[in-house]
């Protein structure tokens, strides 16, 4: 039976180029790849944040893949340049536009030599993950750190029950070895997954479960073929 033991350097190193060549949004020319013992590290540079958070995406779902260095340096051209001010203005603007899913209000931005800051409170993960995506992509952004937390209204009630069902649900993840544990409105995610999207996905899918504070992933990946 075929493992990621027998996954060389160099054919992970093949696979995680090919997939950033499929990315539309990466511009391949300009990211390097090198990997030892199963750990990639991309270099290079990327023309916007957004870019360089896609190629990391992309290195993510390559099979093999135990970790991951990103190296890649933001370098604007010229027309996409920004003082902080037009960044913190673009970003509360964008912001603002979602009313409809994001209370702005409670969203304080903060930009420092391109890097922006989310703080604030929200009642759900996909708020705080809407808005990190909805800045990410700006221009002029060099980076995002999204200190927003989550304060839901609704109490931690069978939370486990609503997740499990959840993952049972879900093609892409194996339930039966994700083992979900909480604590108050804390979620625990131990075991073991094929792959770090379905790592991410096991997160994505605990974080959206109602009156869910925070999600410790202890998830291990363990890559394998047909199976295993």
């Amino acid at each position: 039976m075929l493992t990621t033991t027998d996954k060389s350097d160099t054919e992970i190193k093949n696979d995680v180029l090919t997939e950033l060549k499929y990315e539309p949004s990466v511009k391949i020319t300009d990211i390097g790849v090198l990997v030892k013992e199963s750990a990639v590290t991309l270099n290079g540079f990327a023309t916007s944040y957004g870019e360089k958070w896609d190629a990391v995406k992309v290195a993510k779902r390559v099979a093999g893949v135990r970790a991951i260095a990103d190296d890649i340096e933001v370098k604007f051209p010229e027309s996409l340049k920004r003082d902080d001010g037009d960044i913190a203005i673009a970003a509360a603007n964008h912001i603002d536009w979602l009313s409809w899913t994001l209370p702005g209000k409670t969203i304080l931005i903060t930009v420092r030599n391109g890097w922006v800051t989310l703080d604030g409170e929200v009642e759900w993960w996909y708020q705080k993950e809407t808005a990190e995506s909805t800045v990410r992509y700006l221009s002029g952004v060099k980076g995002v750190s999204n200190q927003i937390t989550i304060k839901p209204r609704l109490s931690a009630t069978k939370v486990e029950d609503e997740i499990e069902a959840s993952f049972r649900r879900i093609a892409l993840l194996d339930a039966e070895k994700i083992e979900v544990e909480t604590s108050g409105n804390k979620v625990t995610l131990s075991g073991t997954v094929r792959n770090y999207a379905e790592r991410d996905e096991a997160e994505r899918v605990a974080w959206a479960a109602p009156g869910v504070h925070s999600v410790d992933n202890q998830l291990t990946v363990r890559w394998s073929w047909f199976g295993e």
